[in-house]
């Protein structure tokens, strides 16, 4: 027997499998720096990237960077493969190769046919295990690897099933917050008489949508690298868009909102710094200023605009600035990573959406409803929008 060939045969499993059990089985964060999921992920990611970054237009880059989610599991599903094949091959290897081979191809090159034959179960019988201890390690093998094709099996409908639900909630805010989501535009769309509360049931929305995210792509983040079905979208920049409206309600505007303003910007900060943690990011702040002290003063102005009472001044300015560092600094550093912008503080100047033509349609159903009076102050208040629209 040759005791390196065994046990290097071993240790080859054993980090095979541990490392499968951590990815499909385990329901919570893998543990360990040289697992074989991360290298491969790590060392395919770093290369895709590379590429995309020189791929100019950004619906072809989006486009070539969406593979890579697929790709990276079936690649590493071919590599747990091969290395439970070559593991196994190892031991046939270290016990003596105890097979009878019509061919007589080698020993070496038997024990990987038949640890192959035998993961895959084909059972085709033209090369036979002579000893008890090789036909254990044969049954044994068989046995892994039914468990394995029935852990692939069941680990890809779990991946795609958080996949889908977590996209729904984002394709929601296209027509809630914009596209990209922005928190200016959120709070707009949820102003009136009315906003507030439908305001205060999205915020309660993304506050589970922050806890699922954080218990599914802890436990997968290979989810991190899917991508949005829209280019302008993500689920990163919609995270940091409710982080960022969570951060003007608690510094800047008064009302019941406020309170769960906090809850959700707890729940979605606790997912943006353990995803980062996870792929080993350190906070740090970005080159450029996202919402320069100008912008939050023409921001403060459309919200007074659309009806919200503002608790403005320096120590308004001041929380604000301090929220926005518990969040961004990791956000910007998972978005470089990831390759994912994070979202503006207010939509495009100029580009009037789809929600601003439906305002528009139904209030002039509104306006045939009314008197002459009623109507010219309708007239104000939605050239008052349309101004907003504008910014």
């Amino acid at each position: 027997m040759r005791v390196f060939t065994v046990i290097l045969g071993i240790l080859c499993l054993a980090e095979v499998l541990l490392d499968a059990f951590q990815t499909i089985i385990l329901p919570r964060r893998a543990s360990g720096r040289f697992r074989v999921s991360r290298i491969v992920m790590t060392a395919t990611w770093l290369r895709w990237r590379s590429i995309a970054r020189k791929v100019r237009r950004t619906n072809r880059r989006e486009g070539f960077l969406s593979y890579f989610g697929p790709l990276s599991l079936l690649l590493l599903v071919v590599i747990w493969a091969i290395g439970l094949i070559v593991g196994f091959g190892l031991l046939f290897h270290g016990i003596g190769s105890p097979f009878s081979d019509a061919h007589s191809i080698g020993k070496w090159e038997t024990d990987l046919y038949v640890s192959g034959t035998t993961l895959f179960t084909l059972g085709l019988g033209d090369v036979v295990p002579l000893t008890v201890l090789g036909r254990c390690l044969a049954a044994l093998e068989s046995g892994i690897g039914l468990a394995f094709v029935a852990g692939v099996i069941g680990y890809l409908p779990v991946l795609y099933s958080a996949f889908s639900r977590r996209e729904v909630s984002i394709i929601l805010l296209d027509a809630r917050a914009g596209s990209p989501p922005t928190a200016l535009e959120l709070l707009r769309r949820h102003s009136g008489s009315t906003g507030e509360l439908a305001l205060q049931t999205l915020l309660v929305e993304w506050e589970r949508w922050s806890a699922e995210l954080l218990e599914s792509h802890i436990s997968y983040p290979q989810l991190c690298f899917f991508r949005s079905q829209h280019d302008n979208q993500s689920w990163l920049s919609a995270l940091v868009a409710m982080l960022d409206t969570c951060a003007l309600l608690i510094a800047t505007v008064e009302g019941d909102a406020a309170r769960q303003a906090q809850l959700t910007f707890v729940m979605a900060r606790h997912a943006v710094l353990d995803l980062a943690h996870i792929f080993g990011v350190k906070g740090r702040h970005s080159e450029s200023e996202r919402l320069p002290e100008t912008s939050l003063q023409t921001i403060c102005e459309q919200l007074s605009i659309a009806g919200f009472k503002l608790c403005t001044g320096d120590a308004s300015i001041q929380r604000l600035r301090e929220l926005r560092s518990m969040y961004e600094p990791e956000a910007f550093q998972l978005g470089r990573l990831l390759m994912q912008e994070l979202p503006p503080f207010y939509p495009q100047p100029g580009k009037r959406s789809n929600w601003a033509q439906i305002t528009g349609l139904r209030s002039q159903t509104e306006a045939s409803l009314l008197s002459s009076d009623q109507r010219k102050s309708l007239a104000v208040n939605q050239a008052a929008i349309d101004e907003t629209h504008s910014f």
